[in-house]
């Protein structure tokens, strides 16, 4: 058979075929959340079948061994791997985390059941909810949720006793809450004993912003580096800014290397007021600065402008991730100084 060699070649518009290649990447994401959404509703579903059977067992706490080991070695055999009793008592921890399944659907969609089996490895029920909910809002990376679970982030900063424990309510409004302390910044690089300047803590924070942020709080945007305020008599500088679209202002941090002083305090004070004049518009809430040092002081939260002010703020940063008793110290430690800070 001959082949016909005059056939002319037809030259395709990039546009056109940008639009071809759109639809099937559409369809493709649309084709896999299907799968995904549908997946997680059948791990729901084992999860809620298994604890109805579990309940009918008199021996609770033995049958419900049995019947999830008994269970994987049927699954198994019949559909291979996937229903280890490892996953068999995930698929269990999620029914009873989340025992509506029409909340999930209306309000996780955008998790996948990676995000899910991550999260499902914390104990406290709260958290598990918690987590589920604020990386289904922050579009928190599988990656992103693994490494807030793995330094405590909620046990950290949100566990509080009057924190609801209800997933319609697991939202967060207080600035003590929203703006953490102390910040644990030990993916910087910096060693516990490390002797390091402002400029490299600072180019540090910049390397690692994303995770930076994650560590900062809740609803940060980055705006900026070293941001210029100009004034009719000079330049200023301001290290780091930010935007919390929670709080829906601007936040401006000061990095200071070793113990916070009055006169931090006073040079974020102008650069609130100065933010306040020149750069805040209108819909914006007052200028919030953050001065984020290695140490804090309780005569500087008590006695200075910090005192009842609620615009400033000293956060302290540790360079490392601390023992767990180490970290529950810290917290109560900071609290009290926040409470010296606020007490009027």
């Amino acid at each position: 058979m001959k082949t016909n060699n005059n056939i002319k070649k037809v030259s395709i518009d990039d546009t056109f075929l940008a639009e071809v290649k759109s639809i099937v990447e559409q369809g493709r994401q649309q084709a896999y959340a299907s799968v995904s959404q549908l997946m997680i509703e059948t791990y729901w579903k084992i999860g809620e079948r298994i604890v109805l059977q579990e309940q009918k067992g008199k021996e609770r706490a033995d049958y419900g061994t049995q019947l999830i080991e008994q269970l994987s070695e049927e699954l198994t055999q019949t559909y291979g791997k996937g229903f280890s009793g490892r996953y068999l008592r995930a698929f269990r921890q999620f029914y009873i985390a989340v025992p509506d399944f029409e909340i999930w659907k209306s309000r996780f969609p955008n998790l996948t059941w990676t995000h899910i089996f991550k999260t499902l490895r914390v104990e406290d029920l709260t958290a598990v909810r918690w987590y589920l909910s604020t990386a289904s809002q922050e579009m928190w990376s599988v990656r992103t949720l693994d490494r807030n679970i793995s330094t405590q982030y909620y046990e950290r900063h949100f566990k509080q006793p009057h924190l609801p424990e209800t997933i319609e309510n697991i939202m967060v409004s207080d600035k003590l809450e929203l703006l953490k302390n102390p910040i644990i910044a030990e993916f910087l690089g910096f060693k516990k004993d490390d002797s390091f300047s402002e400029t490299e803590l600072e180019s540090a924070i910049i390397s690692h912003l994303q995770e930076f942020i994650m560590e900062l709080g809740r609803g940060f945007a980055f705006m900026g580096r070293q941001e210029l305020i100009r004034t009719a008599n000079n330049d200023y500088f301001i290290d780091l800014v930010f935007y919390n679209v929670i709080l829906k202002c601007y936040v401006l941090i000061d990095l200071k290397i070793g113990k916070i002083s009055h006169q931090d305090v006073g040079q974020m004070d102008m650069y609130v007021r100065m933010y306040d004049e020149l750069k805040r518009t209108d819909g914006d809430n007052p200028t919030i600065g953050i001065v984020l040092c290695s140490e804090t002081d309780a005569d500087i939260a008590k006695y200075s402008i910090l005192n009842g002010n609620e615009q400033l703020f000293a956060s302290k940063y540790k360079l490392y991730l601390p023992s767990e008793e180490e970290l529950r110290r810290e917290i109560e430690t900071q609290k009290k100084l926040f409470i010296l800070q606020h007490e009027n």
